[in-house]
Protein backbone atom coordinates (compact mmCIF):
# COMPACT_ATOMS: atom_id res chain seq x y z
CA UNK A 1 0.00 0.00 0.00
CA UNK A 2 1.59 3.42 -0.92
CA UNK A 3 1.92 6.17 1.38
CA UNK A 4 1.28 9.20 0.10
CA UNK A 5 4.21 11.67 1.98
CA UNK A 6 3.34 15.43 1.74
CA UNK A 7 6.67 17.19 -0.77
CA UNK A 8 7.76 19.14 2.79
CA UNK A 9 7.91 15.91 4.40
CA UNK A 10 10.06 14.16 2.09
CA UNK A 11 12.68 17.21 2.88
CA UNK A 12 12.99 15.88 6.33
CA UNK A 13 12.57 12.17 5.60
CA UNK A 14 15.55 11.56 3.69
CA UNK A 15 19.10 9.61 4.75
CA UNK A 16 22.23 10.99 4.14
CA UNK A 17 22.53 8.89 0.59
CA UNK A 18 18.88 10.85 -0.49
CA UNK A 19 16.42 7.53 -0.11
CA UNK A 20 13.72 7.69 2.12
CA UNK A 21 13.89 6.33 5.98
CA UNK A 22 11.66 3.50 5.59
CA UNK A 23 13.51 2.42 2.16
CA UNK A 24 15.43 -0.53 4.34
CA UNK A 25 11.88 -1.95 4.85
CA UNK A 26 9.05 -3.67 3.28
CA UNK A 27 6.08 -2.12 2.28
CA UNK A 28 3.23 -2.40 4.40
CA UNK A 29 -0.15 -4.57 3.27
CA UNK A 30 -2.22 -3.13 5.93
CA UNK A 31 -4.57 0.21 5.30
CA UNK A 32 -4.65 1.37 9.14
CA UNK A 33 -7.50 2.31 10.67
CA UNK A 34 -8.45 5.94 11.09
CA UNK A 35 -9.20 7.74 14.43
CA UNK A 36 -10.53 11.35 15.11
CA UNK A 37 -8.82 13.47 17.53
CA UNK A 38 -12.00 14.01 18.91
CA UNK A 39 -12.25 10.03 19.53
CA UNK A 40 -8.86 9.91 21.23
CA UNK A 41 -9.72 12.64 23.54
CA UNK A 42 -12.45 10.94 24.76
CA UNK A 43 -10.68 7.92 25.47
CA UNK A 44 -8.24 9.80 27.32
CA UNK A 45 -11.34 11.71 29.28
CA UNK A 46 -12.30 7.82 29.81
CA UNK A 47 -9.07 7.13 31.73
CA UNK A 48 -8.35 9.94 33.31
CA UNK A 49 -11.69 9.93 35.15
CA UNK A 50 -11.48 9.79 38.93
CA UNK A 51 -13.84 6.35 39.43
CA UNK A 52 -11.64 5.04 36.34
CA UNK A 53 -9.70 1.19 38.06
CA UNK A 54 -9.16 -0.64 35.17
CA UNK A 55 -5.86 -0.62 33.76
CA UNK A 56 -5.23 1.44 30.06
CA UNK A 57 -7.12 -0.65 27.73
CA UNK A 58 -4.78 1.42 24.65
CA UNK A 59 -2.01 3.28 24.16
CA UNK A 60 -0.79 6.38 22.32
CA UNK A 61 2.21 6.43 20.36
CA UNK A 62 4.26 9.34 19.14
CA UNK A 63 6.29 8.19 16.06
CA UNK A 64 8.42 11.89 15.82
CA UNK A 65 12.14 12.01 16.11
CA UNK A 66 13.88 15.16 16.77
CA UNK A 67 11.46 17.07 15.29
CA UNK A 68 9.00 16.38 18.87
CA UNK A 69 9.07 20.11 19.78
CA UNK A 70 5.78 21.72 20.70
CA UNK A 71 4.81 18.83 23.37
CA UNK A 72 3.01 15.71 22.85
CA UNK A 73 -0.24 14.42 24.29
CA UNK A 74 -0.75 13.06 27.31
CA UNK A 75 0.45 9.73 27.80
CA UNK A 76 1.93 9.12 24.86
CA UNK A 77 5.19 7.47 24.40
CA UNK A 78 7.95 8.38 21.68
CA UNK A 79 8.64 5.84 19.60
CA UNK A 80 10.54 7.29 16.21
CA UNK A 81 9.50 5.58 12.79
CA UNK A 82 12.73 5.66 11.90
CA UNK A 83 13.66 2.70 14.23
CA UNK A 84 9.68 1.50 14.71
CA UNK A 85 9.89 -1.61 12.58
CA UNK A 86 12.26 -3.69 14.50
CA UNK A 87 10.02 -3.23 17.68
CA UNK A 88 6.52 -4.52 16.65
CA UNK A 89 6.97 -7.69 18.43
CA UNK A 90 8.15 -6.22 21.37
CA UNK A 91 5.22 -3.80 21.66
CA UNK A 92 2.68 -6.59 20.19
CA UNK A 93 3.92 -8.73 23.43
CA UNK A 94 3.89 -5.56 25.66
CA UNK A 95 0.72 -4.52 24.84
CA UNK A 96 -0.95 -8.16 25.12
CA UNK A 97 0.79 -8.85 28.29
CA UNK A 98 -0.90 -5.87 29.59
CA UNK A 99 -4.58 -5.99 28.18
CA UNK A 100 -4.18 -2.93 25.84
CA UNK A 101 -6.60 -3.72 23.00
CA UNK A 102 -6.05 -0.68 20.80
CA UNK A 103 -2.80 0.83 19.48
CA UNK A 104 -2.58 4.61 18.20
CA UNK A 105 -0.26 6.15 15.63
CA UNK A 106 0.46 10.09 15.42
CA UNK A 107 3.12 12.24 14.08
CA UNK A 108 3.11 15.68 12.84
CA UNK A 109 0.44 15.51 10.53
CA UNK A 110 -0.72 11.51 10.17
CA UNK A 111 0.53 11.72 6.60
CA UNK A 112 3.66 9.47 6.49
CA UNK A 113 5.26 8.29 9.65
CA UNK A 114 2.32 7.77 11.78
CA UNK A 115 0.19 5.53 8.96
CA UNK A 116 3.01 3.78 7.63
CA UNK A 117 3.95 2.51 11.66
CA UNK A 118 0.48 1.75 12.15
CA UNK A 119 0.00 -0.16 9.04
CA UNK A 120 3.44 -2.34 9.52
CA UNK A 121 1.86 -2.95 13.30
CA UNK A 122 -1.16 -3.83 11.47
CA UNK A 123 0.61 -6.23 9.81
CA UNK A 124 2.31 -8.27 12.34
CA UNK A 125 -0.85 -8.55 14.28
CA UNK A 126 -2.28 -9.80 11.38
CA UNK A 127 0.67 -12.08 10.68
CA UNK A 128 0.47 -13.42 14.45
CA UNK A 129 -3.48 -13.69 14.53
CA UNK A 130 -3.68 -10.87 16.87
CA UNK A 131 -6.90 -9.02 18.63
CA UNK A 132 -4.98 -5.59 18.95
CA UNK A 133 -6.31 -3.00 16.50
CA UNK A 134 -3.70 -0.10 14.96
CA UNK A 135 -5.14 2.48 14.00
CA UNK A 136 -3.68 6.27 13.33
CA UNK A 137 -4.91 9.28 14.51
CA UNK A 138 -6.13 11.75 11.86
CA UNK A 139 -4.86 14.73 11.38
CA UNK A 140 -1.31 14.01 13.65
CA UNK A 141 -0.08 16.32 16.55
CA UNK A 142 -0.87 19.41 14.57
CA UNK A 143 -5.12 18.40 14.03
CA UNK A 144 -4.88 17.99 17.55
CA UNK A 145 -3.46 21.29 18.38
CA UNK A 146 -6.01 22.73 15.74
CA UNK A 147 -8.67 21.32 17.97
CA UNK A 148 -7.66 21.50 21.41
CA UNK A 149 -4.83 23.60 21.76
CA UNK A 150 -2.56 22.34 24.92
CA UNK A 151 -5.27 20.73 26.57
CA UNK A 152 -4.36 17.38 27.32
CA UNK A 153 -0.77 17.97 26.01
CA UNK A 154 2.80 17.25 27.70
CA UNK A 155 5.13 20.05 27.46
CA UNK A 156 3.02 21.95 25.89
CA UNK A 157 4.88 24.93 24.08
CA UNK A 158 2.33 27.57 22.72
CA UNK A 159 5.42 29.89 21.06
CA UNK A 160 6.01 26.78 19.04
CA UNK A 161 2.98 26.63 17.35
CA UNK A 162 1.94 30.30 17.11
CA UNK A 163 5.50 30.64 15.42
CA UNK A 164 4.20 28.40 12.57
CA UNK A 165 7.03 25.86 13.08
CA UNK A 166 4.46 23.14 13.40
CA UNK A 167 5.03 22.84 9.32
CA UNK A 168 8.40 21.19 11.07
CA UNK A 169 7.15 18.81 13.44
Amino acid sequence: MPIHIPHKCQKLSLRSDGTPWFSEFPEPASTPTKILPSEVYSLLEARDAPDQERPHTFLLIDTRRADCVGGTIKGSINLPAHSFYWSRKMLFDLCRQAGVGRVVFYCGSSNGRGPRCAAWMQDYIDAVEGDIRSEVMVGGIRGWVKAYGGRMMEGYDEKVWLAGKPDEV
